[in-house]
């Protein structure tokens, strides 16, 4: 007998609309289609496929409740779906819910910097990111034992000629998703 995962199962309570496909996938055969959602989970950056309720229309960037709870819009999750599943639409809409998400909630991944730790002897979880080597590796250590850091801005201040935070994470956040990272920061 093969024991149950030791590992809880990771659910979304909110998510932001890609794409809204009223009609199913156009290439879907079968005369019952049913009307998909794509959409990015907030919480855990999870790319998930949803089942609108009747007669529900939503919009791409809208957010929703996918919870346990009543839900509004979903009638229920699908699942996860790959990246090679999403519509155009859905594709080109990615990065601007990965900004928005950092925008609201910009203090999660501002934490990533103030508690980042070494992988190994020779690696440390700062040089995961885009463009960040050793030096600014070393610099953003110096500068979060003065203080923690509060915001992009403040970190783009005390580390001086580091590239664009937020874009850096950003493309951190899409490499994941795309499953091109050995290691995961942000995605679960």
């Amino acid at each position: 007998m093969i024991p149950p995962s030791t590992e809880p199962t990771v659910r979304e309570e909110q998510a932001i609309v890609l794409d809204f496909l009223p009609h199913g996938y156009p290439l879907e055969q079968g005369s019952m289609k049913s009307p998909i959602v794509q959409a990015l989970g907030i919480e855990h950056l999870s790319l998930l496929e949803l089942i609108p309720k009747k007669d529900i229309f939503v919009q791409p960037h809208q957010e929703i409740y996918i919870g346990e709870g009543k839900r509004d819009e979903i009638h229920h999750i699908k699942g996860r779906i790959d990246i090679e599943k999403l519509t155009s639409t859905a594709r080109a809409e990615l990065e601007h819910a990965v900004n928005h998400i950092l925008e609201t909630d910009e203090m999660r991944f501002i934490q990533f910097f103030n508690k980042a730790q070494p992988l190994s002897m020779r690696m440390h979880q700062l040089e995961l990111l885009p463009g960040l080597g050793k030096k600014h590796m070393w610099e953003i250590l110096e500068a979060r034992k003065a203080k923690p850091f509060e915001s992009f801005d403040d970190l783009k201040t005390r580390v001086k000629l580091l590239p664009d935070p937020k874009h850096i994470v950003v493309k951190r956040i899409l490499s994941e998703i795309e499953g091109k990272e050995k290691y995961r920061i942000f995605v679960k």
